[in-house]
């Protein structure tokens, strides 16, 4: 049914896990679009009480598939290989938010649906799968989880701006202005994740939350999850999310992505990444202690 995901329903909740492992769970539109579409297959069936989100292989999901990102899934049925070359692509500003919100409308689906959805992050939760991620009602993460947006360093910022909600201004302001990742053990202590558990445990403490929501009548649930969500839309987190990807569109703009863009093309995506990364040397953030100090 799905090429980059794997879907099944289960005791009272959907398992939706992001199946490419070989790219560490990277997401191209393509993956997105199955996402979103499988998250309303679980909202519109009456045996799914909660969704479970997850990734195959040795992380959750380490960004995006800047390679094949969006070319593989067509606008709309009408679209045709005579007239792709009328389409918008990223010539222009516009062009760039425009594609932008398309993404955008796919991830959204997780905080949208009144089904509870659970993140169970484990290794790399970058870029892109924070995107995903905080758009999910709760989020449960292996300790010696990788969170954090590195792209922040040269490229824009997140298309999706769920950290301020979650971790308050000046948490979100440390991770979004230096691109440096935080441990999923840490990520708790600062409200980034619900709950931090030891990598062996992680499935089964999912599982465990899964199985309270499996009790639970699947109205009553949408009450009160969507009451916290448009408690977050009065404080403005859904129009945060439009001006979210406005602001990325800027970004692209600045003289770093372009050079960037530049290295890519010459040396290739995997240089580019070196040479932005390596001037930061040691880019976990430490919570308790000084991060000074080594």
């Amino acid at each position: 049914m799905f090429e980059d995901i794997e879907f099944e329903i289960e005791a009272g909740r959907a398992r939706i896990s992001i199946n490419r492992p070989e790219k560490h769970n990277a997401m191209s539109l393509r993956t997105q679009a199955e996402i979103a579409e499988a998250l309303w297959e679980a909202d519109a069936d009456k045996r799914v009480h909660s969704i479970i989100l997850k990734g195959a292989g040795a992380s959750f999901c380490a960004g995006y598939d800047l390679a094949s990102y969006g070319s593989d899934v067509p606008l709309s049925r009408l679209e045709s290989a005579d007239d792709k070359g009328m389409k918008r692509r990223h010539r222009e500003i516009d062009d760039d938010i425009w594609q932008l919100e398309r993404a955008q409308r796919y991830r959204m689906a997780a905080f949208e649906i009144h089904k509870p959805v659970i993140a169970q992050i484990h290794g790399y939760c970058l870029a892109g799968g924070t995107d995903l991620a905080l758009l999910c009602d709760i989020l449960v993460a292996s300790d010696d989880a990788v969170i954090g947006f590195p792209p922040v360093r040269d490229l824009g910022s997140p298309p999706n701006q769920m950290w301020v909600y979650n971790v308050g201004p000046q948490w979100a302001k440390r991770l979004l202005l230096t691109g440096d990742t935080i441990s999923g053990q840490d990520a708790q202590k600062i409200g980034l994740v619900l709950k931090s558990v030891p990598a062996h445990l992680l499935e089964k403490e999912v599982e465990f939350l899964a199985d309270r929501f499996a009790r639970i009548d699947p109205d009553i649930l949408s009450v009160n999850k969507r009451s916290v969500n448009l408690a977050l839309e009065l404080m403005g987190a859904k129009t945060m999310q439009r001006l979210a990807a406005e602001l990325d569109a800027r970004g692209h703009k600045a003289q770093s992505a372009d050079t960037f863009r530049k290295t890519v093309k010459e040396h290739g995506l995997k240089s580019a990444l070196q040479k932005r990364d390596e001037v930061f040397g040691n880019s976990r953030v430490r919570v308790d202690v000084p991060d000074a100090d080594g």
